[in-house]
Parts: structure tokens; C-alpha cells; sequence
């Protein structure tokens, strides 16, 4: 099954990583890219460059930033092959946001038809 994993995390979050362990973090991101149920991913650039999109009433109607007030916000998404959803939370559970005050949601993909 597929599942995606989604990384949110407050805005400077890396910023917080102290220095010694940043080869580590990064080197966690990349060996995610390597392990064989990795399909896919990628880093998003910050929140404040996202524009939301609404249709209400014919009109398209924009938003700058994410249309969730919140304090953390979607930075990456990762797309997974696992077999059930607890190897889909031993994949989250790797990533680095998620031991550096951010969180993973993990949530299956809908099976294309």
C-alpha cells in the first residue's frame, strides 16, 4: 500500500539542529531517498511563497501564503511503499522533522482504479 508522509514543521525549525548533528540530519534525508519503499518526495519551498486557490461563485479568489493559520507548516511530502501503516510509521518516525519538534502525518494514498 501506498502511503504519504507528510512533513510539517515550524518555519527555521532547521535552524534549531545544533551544529554537530547536521551531516547527521542531512544524511538521514538522503538515505530516506535510498531506501527501497521510497518513491518519491520533495522539499517545498516556505509557506510564505505558497498562494491558496478557492472557487466561490464562479470567481477564483487567491490567497498569498497557506490557508491554514497555523504554526507549523507543510515542508516536504514523501510517498512511500510499506505493507501496513506500522512500517509506514517506522519510515516517519526516521525522519529527522519529526525528532526536531515537527511532525509527520502518515496517511494511506487512495488506489487508483
Amino acid at each position: 500500500m501506498q502511503y504519504a508522509l507528510m512533513i510539517y514543521a515550524q518555519p527555521g525549525h532547521d535552524d534549531a539542529v545544533p551544529e554537530a548533528e547536521r551531516s547527521t540530519v542531512q544524511a538521514d534525508y538522503e538515505a530516506l531517498g535510498d531506501d527501497p519503499r521510497f518513491l518519491g518526495g520533495t522539499q517545498l519551498e516556505p509557506a510564505e511563497t505558497a498562494t491558496s486557490v478557492r472557487v466561490a461563485g464562479g470567481r477564483t479568489l487567491l490567497t498569498d501564503g497557506p490557508f491554514a493559520d497555523t504554526k507549523e507548516v507543510l515542508g516536504g511530502i514523501v510517498l512511500i511503499e510499506a505493507a501496513d501503516l506500522d512500517e509506514a510509521i517506522e519510515v516517519a518516525a526516521g525522519i529527522p522533522a519529526a525528532r526536531y519538534g515537527g511532525v509527520v502525518e502518515v496517511r494511506p494514498v487512495v488506489a487508483r482504479r
